[in-house]
C-alpha cells in the first residue's frame, strides 16, 4: 500500500528515513496518533512538515540538540508555523514525572529524536544481555 494506507489507521507512525523533504502528511495521522521522527539529524533533512510539527504536541531527546540540529524544528520555525516555546519537554522530564507528557487521548504527540549517548547505552546493555541468554557472542576483556 501507499505511505498514506499505511499510517491511516495507525496510534504509533515511526519515520526512519534519510529524506530532505517530508515524507509524512498531518491529513493522513488519525487524532491520538503518536510519530516518532528518528530519521533526519541535520538541520537541512525533514521527516515532517511544517503543519504536522504545528498540529503536534512535541518531545525531544534534548532541548538544545533540537534547536540547532533538528531539520524538522528549524524548517518549521522558518516556516512560522511554530514558535521556540513549541517544545513540550524533553523526554527525560516526561520519564521522571516533571511533564505529564500526553494530555488528551486525541491529542497528537511527536518525538524528535536526534540521539543521545544514553540511548545507545540502553540498546547496547539490551543486545549484550540477550547474547549472554542466548549464549552467543564474544566477550573481550580490556
Amino acid at each position: 500500500g501507499s505511505p498514506e494506507e499505511l499510517v491511516r489507521d495507525a496510534d504509533v507512525v515511526c519515520t526512519c528515513t534519510s529524506s530532505n523533504e517530508p515524507v509524512l502528511s498531518l491529513a493522513w495521522l488519525k487524532p491520538g496518533a503518536h510519530v516518532n521522527a528518528v530519521g533526519s539529524s541535520v538541520p537541512w533533512a525533514r521527516e515532517l512538515d511544517a503543519e504536522t510539527m504545528a498540529a503536534g504536541s512535541l518531545f525531544v531527546d534534548r532541548r538544545e540538540s533540537t534547536l540547532n540540529e533538528s531539520g524538522e524544528y528549524r524548517r518549521a520555525l522558518e516556516e512560522g508555523a511554530i514558535g521556540p516555546e513549541h517544545i513540550r519537554a524533553e523526554l527525560g522530564e516526561v520519564l521522571i514525572g516533571a511533564h505529564p507528557g500526553r494530555t488528551r487521548d486525541d491529542e497528537r504527540t511527536i518525538f524528535v529524536s536526534l540521539g543521545l549517548a544514553v540511548e545507545d547505552l540502553a540498546a547496547a546493555e539490551l543486545v549484550v544481555a540477550r547474547a549472554r541468554e542466548q549464549g552467543i557472542g564474544v566477550e573481550v576483556d580490556f
